[in-house]
């Protein structure tokens, strides 16, 4: 079964889908981060030197496994070659 097709088999039950979507901020973040890596052409090792750390604290950033702080998220996008920004965006369709 791929992954598209357990995801949609998945989303028939309402508990499975309402998780996934609490989630999909720390999803995109995880996405960005290995994206920009990806396109800086660097290994999870070559990140963790240039940034003075070690290997697996960047596999534990990237599989959502810790809580950056925001100085490590503008030394991890600029080792590759971006910053970052942050963006507030309305929330208008869920009750706090």
């Amino acid at each position: 079964m791929s992954l598209n097709a357990l995801k949609h088999e998945a989303f028939k039950n309402e508990a499975v889908r309402a998780e996934y979507d609490n989630l999909a901020d720390e999803f995109e973040l995880i996405d960005q981060l290995t994206s920009m890596r990806s396109k800086a052409g660097l290994t999870q090792e070559q990140l963790a030197k240039r940034i003075g750390t070690a290997k697996s604290n960047i596999s534990r950033l990237e599989r959502g496994r810790g809580n950056p702080s925001w100085e490590t998220l503008k030394k991890y996008a600029h080792a590759c070659g971006f910053r970052v920004k942050l963006e507030a965006v309305e929330d208008t369709g869920k009750i706090a």
